[in-house]
């Protein structure tokens, strides 16, 4: 397939790499031309800065930006691209957003964490397809299979149950181990020493339902611990620190009280 992507952030870097072993990257547009410069030169494509500049010849754009962008995106490519399919890769955005200016539309979503540093395995991603029209809903689904083992033609409506999700599982979790960094380096104690219970957890996670893994001194409803854990943040100056912990352990308490 010849495909073209909007975008040169994280999700853009990610797809072209993985897309351009089996297809042809054709064009990457962005407002910062140097962005989609250091990205094309990556996967051999055309760097490009005007919507008029898009070939005529393409399978397949895809659109990936931020959300509150896709919007203003598809405004401004649609009658350049007006017989073309245009997907973009969002969780939490309707596929209404591209379908009321273009025709041929369709999403394209892997439920990942993409950061630049880090490569992740695609045959394991998930990813979720949708399309206005049935051929273009195949032509999405075997793209998908040519790089995961886990494609799955879901709905807006349940896209978005799962970027939910997904913001609990990884953006709230992640934040978690950031404020528990803090709380190791206010007394200079060694981060690493909680990967192996990290890991651990996420294993249970995955493996187990989470309800039934919960541990700790809220599940048990021990006060006690509660309270001194509480009074070590007062005192070690986090009081946000201590406000999430409150929250978080009234929540455990309830659901296990239950």
């Amino acid at each position: 397939m010849r495909i073209s992507l909007i975008g040169a952030g994280r999700v853009a870097h990610h797809l072209a790499h993985v897309l351009n072993a089996q297809h042809q990257i054709v064009q990457i547009y962005s407002r910062s031309l140097d962005k989609a410069q250091q990205l094309a030169a990556q996967v051999g494509a055309e760097a490009i800065a005007e919507v008029e500049q898009f070939h005529s010849d393409l399978d397949l754009v895809i659109i990936a930006v931020s959300d509150q962008a896709i919007g203003q995106v598809i405004q401004e490519v649609h009658r350049d691209l007006n017989h073309v399919l245009i997907v973009h890769t969002s969780g939490s955005t309707k596929l209404d957003i591209l379908q009321q200016h273009h025709a041929r539309s369709g999403v394209f979503y892997p439920l990942q964490t993409f950061s630049l540093e880090r490569e992740i395995d695609w045959s394991e991603t998930p990813l979720f397809i949708e399309a206005a029209f049935a051929e273009d809903q195949q032509l999405l689904m075997t793209l998908a299979n040519s790089l995961s083992k886990r494609v799955y033609a879901y709905t807006s409506a349940q896209r978005l149950s799962l970027h939910l999700a997904a913001v609990f599982a990884c953006n709230f979790s992640n934040y978690c181990y950031d404020m528990a960094k803090q709380v190791v380096d206010a007394q200079q104690v060694d981060f690493s020493l909680l990967y192996p219970l990290i890991l651990e957890t996420a294993h249970k996670a995955t493996q187990n339902d989470p309800r039934q893994m919960q541990t700790g001194p809220a599940m048990r409803g021990d006060h006690n611990i509660l309270k001194m854990h509480q009074d070590l943040l007062a005192v070690g100056q986090q009081h946000e620190l201590a406000k999430v912990y409150a929250m978080m352990s009234q929540q455990i308490l309830k659901r296990h009280q239950s």
